[in-house]
């Protein structure tokens, strides 16, 4: 297992609502990498709630979506945007039982378009939402002359 190492926080203008330690209402989000797997684990709050103690609906979009984004970044070296979304809720989240797992793979990619299948568990692992994200990806040097995105690998990876 591999930590993924957040390649833009220290951009100034750096703001994601997903996975920037600087914004003040956002998710925090990061994330290891196990083999061909991307996982994150997060505590969710009342902030984040729809309807009484539940996760809201969008939040876990976000989660999921999220999630998806670093699997492109870790997994294909690469930056891309979401296209399309397919988001299934099989079980209510609840807040108040804590901690929850965001897991992603690769499901396939043709030309600069690959999807990934992500899946969020409750703190008992069982499936509670599931989702296909569809991203479009760009070529490496444009992710880094346009995005920013990191030259070597060490700045991926690691502590």
């Amino acid at each position: 297992m591999k930590k993924i190492k957040n390649p833009y926080s220290n951009l100034e203008t750096y703001n994601c609502f997903g996975c920037s330690p600087k914004n003040p209402i956002g998710l925090h989000l990061s994330f290891i990498l196990d083999g061909n797997e991307v996982i994150g684990k997060w505590t969710p709050s009342h902030n984040y709630e729809g309807w009484h103690n539940i996760l809201h609906g969008g939040i876990q979009a976000t989660l999921l979506d999220e999630i998806a984004s670093w699997t492109v970044l870790s997994l294909l070296k690469t930056s891309g945007f979401t296209v399309k979304i397919n988001v299934q809720l099989h079980k209510n989240v609840l807040i108040s039982d804590g901690e929850i797992t965001l897991k992603a793979r690769l499901k396939s990619k043709k030309l600069n378009i690959v999807t990934i299948e992500t899946q969020l568990f409750n703190s008992k692992q069982e499936l509670c939402t599931e989702g296909e994200y569809v991203y479009y990806v760009y070529s490496q040097e444009i992710a880094k002359k346009r995005f920013h995105f990191p030259e070597n690998e060490d700045e991926l990876f690691g502590e």
